[in-house]
């Protein structure tokens, strides 16, 4: 079975700890990235669980922390889901390829953390996703398959790929529309993966909320480009690392909601850059405007049916870039 771990403050300092019977078993190790943590201290995690000596804390009494730490690698996929993909303008059918992207790490933040919107930014969205977490290091092409995924996947975290649409798709720089400070909300819960596991990532229950209205809800088996699929692509392009984080892409339902037209027009860069930008935001937020707006609270969740991998809850408030305040 799986272990629940999270990454907390308490009293100015940084630690480790393991979930168990609603309360953090604390690890006495000194982890100061994700990356360290993989590397030594999974064994005392494990331990930890069955030691009724170790010292407890309540989740009352913490902070919690995103357990993904810079400097990390974030590669993204792009519209992997079916549903995102009709929403977006595009064949709703699995593609030929893969479509894959990256975040900055400077975008971790935790899962209770305030979601900045820029002053520039008119179109804030949210996307609930599966992140991977990297568990060793990968300097050359492998086939990776659902039998070995646990040699290259450690564990799995709850994550939202937060987006400036109006960055991302009128200037083209998906880079820098999705890597704003606080935009990829990370945890509460990293889950490592046991190898019989791994079934169950294929049928996991993501449900995104807006002021308590259901905006997305679907299943990883979903997924068209799945994990070990992903991984051996991956690997045949770039390194990885203990630590870094792949996120699996997001579901329908997103605020974002694109014609073939207005796609078309966004994907034209002979039209004037200005006109682009208005024609654009006008569009939309002409019609169904779920675009996120400062006081909004956003909450996300993944979970298995039977419960038996429960990645927590995230809770999270869009404030304007004048009211920053975020924990990393």
């Amino acid at each position: 079975m799986g272990i629940q771990v999270v990454r907390f403050e308490k009293d100015n300092t940084e630690k480790w700890g393991v979930v168990s019977d609603n309360q953090i078993k604390v690890l006495s190790g000194n982890y100061l990235t994700l990356s360290d943590f993989l590397e030594e201290g999974q064994e005392e995690a494990k331990k930890l669980l069955e030691d009724s000596s170790a010292e407890l804390v309540s989740f009352n009494d913490v902070t919690l922390l995103s357990p993904v730490t810079k400097p990390a690698r974030i590669v993204c996929q792009g519209a992997n889901y079916s549903t995102h993909r009709a929403e977006s303008g595009m064949e709703a059918k699995r593609p030929p390829f893969n479509m894959i992207f990256s975040k900055a790490d400077s975008s971790l933040s935790s899962a209770y953390s305030n979601i900045v919107r820029p002053s520039n930014v008119e179109l804030l969205d949210y996307e609930i996703e599966l992140g991977l977490v990297i568990g060793s290091n990968i300097s050359e092409a492998v086939e990776v398959t659902d039998a070995n995924l646990h040699e290259y996947i450690a564990g799995i975290v709850l994550t939202n790929d937060v987006s400036a649409r109006d960055i991302q798709l009128v200037q083209g720089q998906w880079l820098k529309g999705k890597s704003y400070r606080t935009f990829c909300p990370t945890g509460p819960i990293l889950y490592l993966l046991d190898q019989e596991d791994i079934s169950l990532i294929h049928d996991l229950e993501l449900n995104l909320w807006v002021n308590d209205e259901l905006r997305q809800s679907a299943n990883t088996g979903q997924l068209l480009f799945k994990p070990a699929e992903t991984m051996t692509e991956l690997s045949q392009i770039m390194d990885l690392s203990k630590g870094d984080l792949v996120l699996s892409g997001t579901t329908g339902g997103v605020a974002m909601n694109l014609t073939p037209d207005i796609l078309k027009l966004v994907s034209d860069p002979t039209f004037p850059a200005e006109e682009k930008l208005t024609t654009f935001v006008e569009n939309q937020l002409s019609s169904k405007n779920k675009y996120l707006k400062d006081g909004d609270v956003v909450r996300a969740s993944i979970k298995s049916k039977d419960g038996k991998i429960n990645l927590g809850e995230q809770r999270n408030v869009i404030v304007s870039h004048s009211l920053v305040t975020a924990d990393y």
